[in-house]
């Protein structure tokens, strides 16, 4: 693969963040997390970055490789508790949880100082002002909440599904593709279909540099609010949409 392909992104906020976004998608009880199912979606997901090629800060790795090791421990057979001396076996998972929790506190608290500061942004004074001509005009149309670990997870469902295991290039397909040529495709494609355009059908050559050029196309068209992706529920197929001024 062309090594201009090999990129790191810097929408990733890293391992935490990653584990709490599976643990909200699967409704998990924060203070009772089932490793095995845990380390396989998160494996799923670094796979995935990995057959893009992405190049995957050391910190995610560090934290499989926690996340392995935790599970390990806890399929070790029980040993034998001493009841008169009151010792109990450490729950492997203590330090992750309180990890976890701790950097919830932080996200959520983030979230409302951003929303605060939205809200402040929108006071203002202006002289009196005539909206009889904006009666009649269409509400702008809300950006969905698709977050790029759904956009990663939906890569990994496609590449199941189309048993693209191991992308590759071929000697037909062009060196290079520039993103801004491949983020104006994305935008005829999506404004033909008001339904949304199924999230697949922006993929469908089983090249490793077009795929990864449409999720960067598709990442800069979201930051940018040209388009927007919207899932009816976790899981569910998730559609792009043309966003319109």
């Amino acid at each position: 693969m062309n090594q201009a392909y090999q990129v790191e992104l810097d929408v990733f906020e890293g391992p935490l963040d990653l584990l709490l976004h599976l643990i909200n998608q699967q409704e998990i009880d924060i203070y009772d997390i089932p490793m095995a199912v845990i380390t396989k979606q998160y494996m799923e997901f670094i796979h995935t970055m990995q057959k893009l090629e992405l190049n995957i800060a050391s910190e995610y790795l560090v934290m499989a490789a926690t996340l392995v090791a935790i599970k390990s421990q806890m399929l070790l057979p029980n040993q034998d508790i001493d009841e008169e001396a009151e010792e109990y076996m450490d729950d492997p998972r203590e330090e992750l949880i309180g990890r976890l929790i701790e950097y919830r506190k932080f996200k959520e608290a983030a979230q409302k100082l951003k929303e605060k500061e939205i809200e402040a942004n929108q006071i203002f004074t202006r002289p009196p002002t005539l909206f009889d001509a904006l009666v009649d005009t269409k509400q702008p149309v809300t950006k969905g909440e698709v977050s790029v670990y759904d956009m990663l997870s939906a890569l990994g469902k496609m590449f199941e599904r189309k048993k693209w295991n191991e992308p590759h290039d071929t000697k037909i397909e062009r060196a290079e593709i520039p993103i801004q040529t491949r983020m104006e495709e994305i935008i005829e494609v999506v404004k033909r279909k008001q339904n949304g355009t199924p999230f697949d059908q922006l993929f469908p050559y089983p090249s490793r540099t077009h795929i990864v050029v449409t999720f960067m196309a598709l990442l800069e068209l979201m930051k940018t609010k040209n388009v927007y992706c919207k899932q009816e529920k976790h899981f569910d197929t998730l559609f792009v949409f043309y966003l319109e001024e």
